[in-house]
C-alpha cells in the first residue's frame, strides 16, 4: 500500500529542537521534559538563544525548527506570569508566534509548533507563521486518563480535548501532524480506535499530513519508570494497521530513534523517519540519540530506498493547492523547493553535530 502512492521514497526533515519553554500545566506519568520553576535554569528561552539554535541549524542544513514547550505554564506558575508580562506578552502562546516570527524573519527554516490543546483563537494567532503544527493524541482511551493513569494529572491528555484541537484544526485547513503513543496502558483495541478517529478527521477535512506511531520508553525518576514497554511485534502491528487503516497516502512516521534497528519499519509500510537534528537533542527522549544523516542515506539506499529531505509541512500541502498554508509561506516553499518540493542540496556529511547526544556542545548543556 505504501509503495502504491509513495514509492520507494522515505523523507525526513532535517530540524532544530527548540525547547522555548519546559514548564507545564499538567503532570504526564512518563515525562522528563517538564520542568519546575526551581529546576529550569530558565523560564523560557530568550530570543537571543532561539536565534543562536536557528541560525546554528540553518548552517547544518535544516529547514525546520520544531517549537515544543509545555502547555499553558502561565496557569499553574506564578513565575511564569510574571516573566510574560515583564517581557510584554499576555500568555505563552504570544510569545511563541513571536519566535516564530523571529525565525521567519532571520533564518530560512520554517517554524512546526507543538504547544498542547489550543483554541480556535490560539491556532489562528499561530497560523500565519507556521507551515503546520502538531498535537499527538496518543491515545482515545478514557481508561488513561483514570486515577492511577499516565494522565490522571494531566486534564489537556483527555481524549476529547486533543480531538477538539484536531477537529479545529481541520476547520482552520491547518496541515497538522497527530499519532499514537504506543505501550502507556492502552490495548490493541484502544489503538485501533485512536487510529479510526484519525481516519475520521482526516476524511472529514483533508489536514492530517502525518501520523507519527511512537513507542513509550520508560524514563528513570518518573512514576512509570518500571512499566512495560510495548514489543516491537506491537510496534510493527500498529505500524501495518495505521497504514491499512489510513490508506496509502497518509504519510506514516516512526521515530529513528527510538527502536534497533529502526529500518525494520519500512517494511510494516512506514514512509517517514520524522525530524532529526543535526544540532540538537531530542528534550523527550534526551537519552536516545539521533541516527547520522549520512549513514542513514546509505542504509536506506542499500534497501532500495532513497532518502529525501522535506520541509515541516509535506509536499503535497503546498505543492498541489495553496489553501492550507499563508500564502506568503506557500510563495516562499515554493521558491525554494524542488519540483516536486524536496530539497537534497546540503552535504549531510559535513554536520557539525550529527547524532547529537546530549553533551555534544556548550549550546546544548546551556539550553
Amino acid at each position: 500500500m505504501r509503495d502504491q502512492s509513495k514509492g520507494r521514497i522515505v523523507s525526513f526533515s532535517p530540524k532544530v529542537f527548540i525547547p522555548l519553554t519546559r514548564l507545564c500545566r499538567d503532570f504526564c506519568s512518563y515525562c522528563v521534559f517538564r520542568q519546575s520553576p526551581q529546576q529550569a535554569e530558565s523560564l523560557y528561552m530568550n530570543p537571543e538563544e532561539v536565534l543562536e539554535v536557528a541560525r546554528a541549524g540553518q548552517q547544518a542544513g535544516c529547514r525546520e525548527a520544531l517549537f515544543v514547550l509545555g502547555e499553558r505554564p502561565e496557569q499553574r506558575y506564578p513565575e511564569a506570569r510574571k516573566w510574560l508580562e515583564d517581557h510584554g506578552f499576555t500568555s505563552t502562546i504570544h510569545y511563541l508566534k513571536a519566535m516564530c516570527e523571529l525565525v521567519l524573519e532571520e533564518t530560512r527554516l520554517f517554524p512546526h509548533s507543538n504547544p498542547g490543546t489550543m483554541t480556535e483563537r490560539e491556532l489562528q494567532t499561530l497560523r500565519p507563521v507556521n507551515v503546520s503544527m502538531g498535537l499527538m493524541l496518543e491515545s482515545t482511551s478514557e481508561h488513561l486518563y483514570q486515577p492511577g493513569g499516565p494522565h490522571e494529572h494531566a486534564p489537556s491528555k483527555h481524549p476529547r480535548a486533543r480531538l477538539r484541537t484536531l477537529e479545529l484544526a481541520g476547520e482552520l485547513k491547518i496541515p497538522f501532524t497527530t499519532g499514537l503513543l504506543v505501550g502507556i496502558g492502552e490495548t490493541a483495541q484502544d489503538r485501533i480506535d485512536a487510529l479510526e478517529a484519525i481516519q475520521d478527521l482526516q476524511q472529514r477535512f483533508g489536514h492530517i499530513q502525518e501520523v507519527i506511531i511512537q513507542n513509550f520508553c520508560a524514563k528513570p525518576d518518573t512514576p512509570m519508570e518500571q512499566s512495560s514497554e510495548a514489543t516491537r511485534e506491537e510496534m510493527l502491528e500498529t505500524v501495518a494497521l495505521a497504514r491499512i487503516l489510513l490508506g496509502p497516502e497518509m504519510n506514516v512516521q516512526v521515530p529513528p530513534n527510538l527502536t534497533a534497528p529502526y529500518w525494520i519499519y519500512l517494511e510494516a509500510g512506514i514512509n517517514d523517519w520524522g525530524g532529526i537534528s543535526p544540532v540538537t537533542r531530542d528534550y523527550v527522549n534526551p537519552e536516545a540519540s539521533w541516527p547520522q544523516i549520512v549513514k542513514m542515506q546509505q542504509q536506506m539506499k542499500d534497501r532500495g530506498y532513497q532518502l529525501r529531505a522535506r520541509y515541516p509541512v509535506y509536499p503535497e500541502y503546498f505543492m498541489e493547492r495553496s489553501d492550507f498554508i499563508a500564502p506568503e509561506l506557500v510563495k516562499r516553499l515554493r521558491q525554494e523547493a524542488d519540483s516536486e518540493g524536496y530539497f537534497d542540496g546540503h552535504n549531510w556529511s559535513g554536520s557539525p553535530l550529527s547524532g547529537a547526544t546530549t553533551s555534544d556542545s556548550h549550546r546544548e548543556m546551556r539550553l
